[in-house]
């Protein structure tokens, strides 16, 4: 089909018609954009482009290929299954941010120069930034603003990068970018790293996904961190320096997944996890590698999506997030743990479950490439993805020894059921049916996942884990303590850095306010009475009136004003 307009442009629009019509057809018209706009990206043309002459350049504002494309296909699929999950939700504000974040996610897949990158990049953060002052929690609106903080700083170095970049002579359309000399071209590495969640720089994604709203967090597990990587395997692919970070991404995440309690929060982590795997495919950068990064981040923002909805759930039924304070819901809440392991099976790389047929390609493009060591590591990895995700969060929140009340306190909107299977049947639809999704990738492949060897491998890491798990499940239970992330660097010292840089100034400006005030009361009060601000003026006369104030400060500037007028005259 020919282009008419971007496709961001039917969730951004439709966002603006939110405020006007009433609650109960909001979360309607939500879902309908989505259909409307699925429809719309699965009949766009390959090849096709938008381009608008702007000054001296040509913004390219959408630019189909087949790596744009799926990953617009995905981000439009999340619209309608977050829409249908929180079709319970009547909130205006809450739906124009998950509306504006989706268009601001499209705008990114389909963005072909920089600027029209840099925009709906802002709008993104913009947009999430509300979903998270939305949560609940008592920390929601720190942990936001922390959020919010992170991703200027993220937007800030990408617009430096794109400044310098254009500087250098280069053209504004985005373009793979080779030259690893670049200033230009590692400031836009950094700050797409920071919306990436690439380690150090990954603290805000653990710190504000558990305090976003129940709904919110669906789209968010969704679209900062795989924009991000579609923007890698766009602009870096073959840098190796993204193989080592992804690495350490993939072990990172599962590794602090054991210290976290609260139950949205180890699937944050795991976000951070299974990140690494696609970054790892842009380092790679073979035809292999970004095939397997795609498919895996179109299969992780299904069953990621799955994850955050089971658990989102739990949380509205109970009112109770951490695994400490939960246990015993299998009775109350058996549907939701089998639709929640739908997720957890694919996470973990079950055979018949889309993480295996894309996880497998990453994996199996690292060893084809030569990387036998981050082969090996990338394997090691989803040992401690199914260990926390697949085992220890569903044990103990639902089938190990209950902490607290075994009985939810709210029932569940009927309508989060049917979300969260529609997530799970395109879970189980793409793992039994491989070649649906191969066939969208950005290169031809005839990878085929269901071979003597991927099984077993399979199989021996799942069996061998699952029996780790019933021996040690004991040690792995959640503690009631807080994670040491490297938030620390910044949030021990906060209450310091806030008493010099803002208290201080806010003691100052308070101080220089009082006495401009004073200022003010004394010349008023000088204008209706002057002689009683002259000392003892009143008193010599016998015309002293006790009822008239005289503030020593207005009493000052009177005497000030005098001694200046008689040296000026003196002077002259």
């Amino acid at each position: 089909m020919s282009i008419n307009f971007p496709p961001a442009l039917i969730f951004i629009l439709g966002s603006l018609l939110i405020p006007l019509i009433p609650g109960k057809l909001r979360s309607s018209l939500v879902i309908t954009l989505a259909i409307g706009c699925i429809a719309y990206v699965a009949n766009l043309t390959v090849g096709e482009s938008l381009v608008y002459p702007f000054l001296n350049y040509d913004l390219i504002v959408m630019r189909v290929d087949k790596l744009s494309w799926i990953f617009g296909l995905i981000f439009s699929i999340v619209g309608l299954i977050g829409g249908v999950y929180g079709f319970h939700k009547e909130h205006a504000g809450e739906w124009v941010s998950a509306l504006l974040y989706a268009g601001g996610a499209l705008g990114v897949a389909f963005a072909g120069d920089f600027f029209t990158l840099l925009v709906f990049w802002e709008l993104m953060a913009i947009a999430s930034t509300i979903l998270i002052f939305r949560g609940s929690f008592a920390q929601s609106q720190a942990a936001g603003l922390r959020y919010l903080y992170y991703h200027l700083l993220g937007g800030s170095l990408l617009l430096g990068g794109i400044i310098l970049h254009m500087r250098e002579g280069n053209s504004l359309a985005m373009e793979v970018l080779t030259d690893t000399s670049s200033l230009a071209n590692w400031l836009i590495l950094i700050g797409v790293m920071i919306n990436a969640a690439i380690p150090p720089l990954h603290a805000w994604l653990p710190d504000s996904y558990p305090r976003a709203s129940i709904t919110g967090a669906v789209f968010l597990s969704a679209f900062t961190t795989k924009s991000s990587v579609y923007i890698l395997l766009r602009l870096f692919p073959g840098w190796d320096v993204l193989i080592y970070l992804g690495v350490i991404m993939a072990l990172y995440g599962v590794v602090y997944a054991v210290l976290a309690n609260d139950i949205r929060g180890i699937l944050a982590y795991h976000i951070i996890s299974q990140v690494g795997y696609m970054v790892v495919g842009a380092g790679i950068g073979t035809e292999m590698a970004i095939n397997g990064a795609s498919a895996h981040a179109f299969s992780h923002i299904l069953y990621k999506g799955v994850l955050f909805m089971g658990a989102g759930m739990v949380l509205h039924a109970t009112a109770r997030s951490k695994l400490t304070e939960l246990g015993g819901l299998y009775k109350s809440m058996r549907l939701t743990f089998w639709l929640y392991m739908i997720g957890a099976f694919s996470i973990s790389g079950f055979p018949l479950f889309n993480g295996f047929i894309s996880k497998s390609m990453v994996v199996s493009a690292a060893g084809e490439a030569g990387h036998k060591g981050i082969y090996f590591l990338l394997l090691l990895a989803s040992v401690g993805t199914f260990l926390h995700t697949g085992l220890k969060l569903p044990y103990f929140t639902w089938l190990g020894k209950a902490n607290g009340p075994a009985t939810t306190k709210r029932a569940l909107p009927k309508n989060m059921y049917v979300g969260i299977f529609i997530g799970g049947s395109l879970c189980v639809f793409f793992g039994l049916a491989p070649q649906v999704l191969y066939n969208w990738l950005p290169y031809n492949t005839d990878f085929r996942p269901y071979n003597l060897y991927h099984l077993v491998e399979s199989c021996q890491i799942l069996l061998f884990t699952f029996i780790a798990f019933m021996l040690l499940r004991k040690k792995l239970a959640g503690e009631n303590k807080g994670v040491v992330d490297t938030d620390f660097l910044y949030r021990r010292p906060a209450p310091a850095f806030q008493r010099v840089t803002v208290d201080s100034v806010n003691s100052f400006f308070g101080f220089a306010e009082k006495g401009f005030k004073k200022i003010v009361a004394g010349v008023a009060t000088l204008g209706v009475n002057p002689l009683a601000y002259i000392p003892f003026s009143g008193e010599q006369k016998g015309e002293f009136n006790p009822d008239v104030s005289r503030p020593p400060l207005a009493r000052g500037i009177c005497v000030f004003i005098l001694v200046f007028v008689a040296l000026a005259l003196w002077a002259f």
